[in-house]
């Protein structure tokens, strides 16, 4: 697919971008909040091809078929298999470990409802494998990707996800239960 077709339809959708990451950053984990609609996988075309970054995507396995899986792999996309959690985590991390250059977005949410907690295994990747994260802030009011500056992880996962939990609390429009609990109390739900 044309860079700049997708470059094109970011920029007539009437998106744009902020903070865009070091191109010097080789490796990451985009972690992409609030995820609301369909027309998100569009906005990350758009943005990785706005901002030169080749961002690519985790697929559930079922799309990457005879007939469409060259169309995902070519779009970004790595097929993994969602039902063994655990080897879904180490199988990503050891394609960051053989990778020179591999950056991919994540949406925690895991859906466009409302949900009152967000995925961690994104987490666990970005630890075993030893890259930062990029926080992505979907502001639709206002037509805007926020990118935060690359958050390279203490392993203290509670510090870790406030600065996470609190960056998107800046981010405006509306905030799902996960966001809303955490506003409400300062609590943020154990690591699974």
């Amino acid at each position: 697919m044309s860079t700049l077709f997708f470059k094109f339809l970011f920029k007539t959708m009437g998106w744009k971008v902020t903070g865009i990451p070091p191109k010097t950053m080789r490796k990451s984990i985009w972690i992409v909040a609030p995820h609301y609609s369909n027309q998100d996988f569009f906005l990350g075309l758009g943005v990785r091809a706005t901002i030169g970054f080749d961002i690519g995507f985790l697929g559930k396995k079922e799309l990457f078929t005879w007939y469409s899986g060259w169309l995902f792999r070519a779009l970004g996309g790595h097929a993994v298999n969602r039902s063994q959690r655990n080897n879904l985590v180490e199988s990503v991390s050891d394609m960051f470990r053989k990778a020179d250059d591999m950056h991919i977005a994540i949406a925690p949410e895991g859906k466009r409802k409302d949900t009152d907690k967000i995925k961690t295994g994104f987490y666990h990747m970005a630890l075993r494998a030893g890259v930062p994260l990029v926080l992505v802030g979907i502001n639709n009011p206002e037509k805007i990707l926020m990118l935060s500056a690359p958050l390279f992880l203490s392993g203290d996962y509670q510090k870790d996800m406030k600065i996470m939990y609190d960056y998107y609390l800046t981010i405006p429009g509306p905030k799902k239960s996960w966001l809303t609990n955490y506003a409400k109390t300062g609590l943020i739900p154990p690591m699974t």
